[in-house]
């Protein structure tokens, strides 16, 4: 098996722009069993099915003991690089967040999404905050010998879907990419960006290496690819769709049950 140095190098470098690591994101150990099994490369947690999964709605609801204990049983479970959606880190205080990442680190990840919302409040954190708080991060994980993931999630385009995006929202995140890079941050993440051109123009001028989520509207996985985006991740998408299915196989049931 591979050390957890060792699976933190092979995950940084599955972000090649242009040719991006695709992660179907995934909620317990079987699902990442499931999803190791079928080819994927490395394994991402989805914050949102995670906490649907054991009965609690997103935005760190979850205890975060209960996140740590679930985490801990998906990197037992496969010999893969496996990545944490880890919200605002549960906290705003600093020392906190350090202690909070270190047990992330115990858990056996080697990656966080870590984003910029103020979770349970309104609007985001000032770029010197969230620079701050990034630094923080990476200064616990040296600490630790590790060289931790840090995508650095932005939700500046979240926060205004349905509509369309802007070139001033692009050039906000773009500011932010750069302010993220210089504190520690090794990925930046724009989930709800799906307009073609903003893609491109982010990928293009982004220091980091660009994270895309699929939902309604992006552009296909290849047309990402070719604007170079570096990370693609389907966020709730799979928990969803399983749940339908099972929804679906048990109407079926009870129905023929009840004809």
């Amino acid at each position: 098996m591979n050390s957890q140095n060792e699976k933190a190098g092979i995950f940084a470098r599955l972000h090649v722009k242009g040719d991006p690591v695709i992660l179907f994101n995934i909620w317990d150990a079987g699902t990442a069993k499931a999803v190791a099994d079928a080819g994927a490369k490395a394994i991402a947690t989805g914050s949102w099915s995670v906490a649907a999964a054991n009965g609690y709605s997103d935005g760190e609801e979850l205890p975060m003991d209960a996140a740590i204990a679930n985490l801990t049983r998906i990197t037992a479970s496969v010999d893969l690089p496996v990545t944490l959606d880890f919200e605002g880190g549960y906290t705003a205080g600093l020392s906190e967040l350090r202690a909070n990442v270190a047990k992330v680190i115990a858990a056996g990840a080697v990656g966080i999404n870590f984003e910029d919302q103020i979770v349970g409040g309104e609007g985001l954190y000032s770029i010197a905050e969230q620079r701050e708080r990034i630094a923080a991060v990476r200064a616990e994980a040296s600490k630790h010998a590790l060289q931790l993931f840090i995508n650095a999630r932005t939700d500046i385009f979240l926060k205004t879907l349905p509509g369309p995006h802007t070139h001033e929202q692009l050039e906000a995140a773009v500011e932010r990419a750069q302010a993220y890079a210089e504190a520690g941050a090794s990925g930046f993440f724009a989930p709800g960006l799906r307009e073609t051109e903003l893609i491109r123009e982010l990928c293009r001028r982004s220091p980091l290496p660009v994270n895309i989520m699929v939902m309604a509207d992006v552009p296909p996985n290849q047309d990402l690819a070719a604007l170079g985006v570096a990370r693609i991740s389907y966020g709730p998408g799979p928990y969803r769709r399983m749940m339908e299915a099972l929804k679906d196989a048990a109407m079926s049931v009870f129905a023929s049950e009840n004809a």
